[in-house]
């Protein structure tokens, strides 16, 4: 072989690596998306080091995978990456061998036997959302019969050098020189969220309130992460087409808290980031949740509010021209809401941004056991917020509207509307109840007449404080002129 054959060949037999990496952190999204991020050590040769790295997780979106140097001793650049999300699977193996005849092991009257079928049909299907997934009916050829089931069970031939067993990226990486670099590879996963869980108890009548809020992450990304470092981002993170911007992954890892530390809050840009106290195992398929907040003696407040249009519902819009149908729908409800309301702050014996979830109420009886009593979720809270929960309808307390007059008049460019509601207490105690109307056929309104005092919420609501006592029935009534109308057309 002359020197140049030689040569030629040294090019040609370019170094394979096999790597594997130490996860160091994660941070977790509360919108089923998190970063990962880690050290993967890399034998780089001199030229050219084909690089094969298994340990990812099995939704992982390619192009956002940064891998990097981040001492710089040795530059390097990757020239190509691959991202193999197709694993060993029985489905994906009957699919290579479609067409072609292969030995089944059964049993038959406790014998093994070999049987030969032919695959005509695998049952199995590519593509993102059915990758390393079983699909489908595979369909056998056996002594010249069909069947919709497998024979017994496959024995396939050797695996080819190329096949994979699970989701592998690899990596072409041109390096002037060689050595040892301990590189940094950070990519975005999906199946990988977390969520709030609250729950609150309540003594057998009135305050205070024992408050404790859980984290609750859900692994179903593929990989099991040993030992993590851990932070969760609470917030609306904008996130397109699955990729986020190059800033989110140069975030420093924080220092770990100290063995026993509660979970620290801290703001994050526009975001709120809780770090958890100490490393954390995440098992694929698993549910973990850990206590990150605890408040004993929160003063709360309990409101009745009856609106007929329901509570929490949108009053209608009339747009750019006054609603003058004799029926536009005021509401029919006569359910009285209850809401629970109390107080983000330090001096309630909370004061911390609490991310949204889910909220479930309970309350001791007389017997000292907990009953549940309600549930709901609410959104993002900051710090020195009012939080406010439905936690469901009173039993004794009933509400009803009607209206009682409708009147246009052109010549003055006016409507008048009355209305009565009617507020029921069943109950053996007194109780106070708000009634909320939403004035929405103009924008311009004054009340004529009313039979209780009110209190202007916003440009279109006005609300009633009524007292009842035990087993007392009240009408609230009012007039509401709508004023400043548009000429109607000619």
């Amino acid at each position: 072989m002359t020197s140049l054959s030689r040569l030629l060949c040294s090019l040609a037999l370019v170094p394979l690596c096999t790597a594997s990496a130490a996860d160091s952190s994660l941070t977790i999204y509360n919108d089923d998306f998190a970063v990962v991020r880690g050290t993967v050590p890399l034998e780089l040769k001199a030229g050219i080091t084909e690089v094969r790295f298994n340990d990812i997780t099995a939704h992982l979106e390619p192009s956002s995978v940064i891998l990097r140097d981040p001492a710089g001793k040795v530059p390097f650049q990757v020239l190509e990456q691959n991202y193999r999300a197709d694993p060993v699977s029985q489905g994906m193996m009957l699919s290579l061998f479609e067409g072609q005849t292969i030995d089944f092991r059964t049993t038959e009257d406790r014998k093994t036997l070999i049987v030969q079928g032919k695959v005509s049909r695998s049952g199995y299907q590519r593509g993102e959302e059915n990758s390393n997934r079983d699909t489908g009916q595979p369909l056998i050829e056996v002594n010249g019969k069909l069947q919709f089931e497998l024979p017994g069970l496959p024995l396939f031939p050797r695996l080819a050098d190329d096949t994979i067993l699970k989701p592998e990226l690899n990596w072409r990486i041109s390096s002037a020189q060689g050595g040892r670099v301990e590189a940094e590879i950070a990519y975005v996963t999906a199946k990988l969220s977390w969520s709030a869980d609250y729950n609150v108890v309540a003594p057998e009548a009135g305050n205070p309130l024992q408050i404790t809020g859980w984290v609750t992450i859900n692994n179903e990304s593929g990989k099991r992460f040993e030992n993590v470092q851990t932070k969760l981002v609470a917030g609306d993170v904008k996130k397109v087409q699955k990729s986020l911007p190059v800033t989110v992954y140069s975030a420093r890892a924080m220092d770990a808290p100290q063995e026993g530390a509660p979970v620290t809050e801290r703001s994050f840009d526009e975001y709120h980031l809780y770090a958890l106290p100490r490393p954390v195992t995440l098992r694929d398929q698993e549910t973990k949740q850990i206590e990150f907040i605890r408040a004993e003696g929160v003063q709360s407040a309990r409101r009745y509010i009856f609106d007929a249009l329901g509570y929490g519902s949108m009053p209608p819009n009339f747009g750019g021209q006054p609603m003058l149908d004799p029926g536009f729908y005021t509401g029919d409800n006569k359910k009285v809401a209850v809401v629970l309301e109390f107080e983000n702050k330090e001096t309630n014996q909370l004061g911390m941004p609490l991310p949204k979830g889910r909220w479930r109420f309970y309350r001791r009886d007389i017997d000292q056991q907990l009953e549940f009593t309600g549930e709901n979720e609410i959104d993002h809270t900051a710090k020195d917020e009012t939080i406010r929960v439905l936690t469901g309808h009173a039993f004794d307390l009933v509400g009803e509207r009607r209206r009682t007059n409708f009147a246009v008049n052109n010549p003055k460019r006016t409507a008048e509307e009355s209305f009565e509601i009617k507020l029921r207490n069943r109950k053996k105690e007194p109780v106070e109840i708000v009634v909320r109307e939403h004035l929405s056929r103009w924008s311009s309104w004054e009340i004529t007449a009313h039979s209780e005092q009110f209190t202007k919420k916003d440009a279109q609501t006005i609300e009633f404080l009524v007292p009842l006592k035990p087993d007392e029935e009240k009408v609230v009534s009012y007039t509401v002129r709508y004023v400043n109308l548009p000429q109607p057309p000619l």
